[in-house]
């Protein structure tokens, strides 16, 4: 069988179709503090897991049915686990900055904190990267803080190996 024919969707925009943002919208308007949820809301789902296990359980009894009870079972350890691994975070966002500069001991400029989940119990810890003030920041580093305590981690610092001679 010989190769179908190569086609080449037309990709222009039908006329009168534009790119561009409304004119109501103000990108320069602040809205307010961005709040990352707490890993408690997982205790919530936790409720809903014990409930329909409880449903599954009355279900078993009613109709003596061994499905019912392998669902119950199943809803129980899910329910268990939601509830071990809602962690209350102590720590926010801006606390881990200030933490992380204290660790890195040079004076920062940009950084950026992502919130990840580590271990069976999806504990959360804070990976902060930062650049130092001067421009182009000369160092970088990497700091990883307990969400829950606040504690460092462990950290990691480098002279910048980036390339930004075409940025200056």
């Amino acid at each position: 069988m010989g190769a179908a024919p190569s086609r080449v969707a037309d990709v222009s925009e039908p006329a009168g179709v534009t790119d561009r943002l409304p004119e109501d919208l103000d990108v320069t308007a602040y809205v307010g503090p961005y709040a990352f949820p707490n890993p408690t809301r997982r205790r919530g789902i936790a409720l809903v897991h014990f409930a329909a296990a409880a449903v599954a359980v009355a279900a078993w009894v009613s109709t003596d049915s061994g499905a019912f009870i392998g669902a119950a079972a199943l809803l129980t350890a899910a329910g268990i686990i939601h509830v071990s691994a809602g962690w209350r975070l102590a720590v926010d966002e801006n606390e881990a900055l200030v933490t992380a500069v204290r660790t890195v001991g040079f004076p920062v400029g940009h950084a950026s904190a992502q919130l990840a989940f580590r271990g069976l119990r999806s504990r959360p810890t804070w990976r902060v990267l930062l650049y130092s003030a001067d421009d182009p920041p000369t160092r970088r580093g990497l700091v990883e803080l307990d969400a829950v305590t606040g504690d460092p981690l462990g950290h990691f610092v480098e002279e910048n190996p980036e390339d930004w001679s075409d940025m200056v």
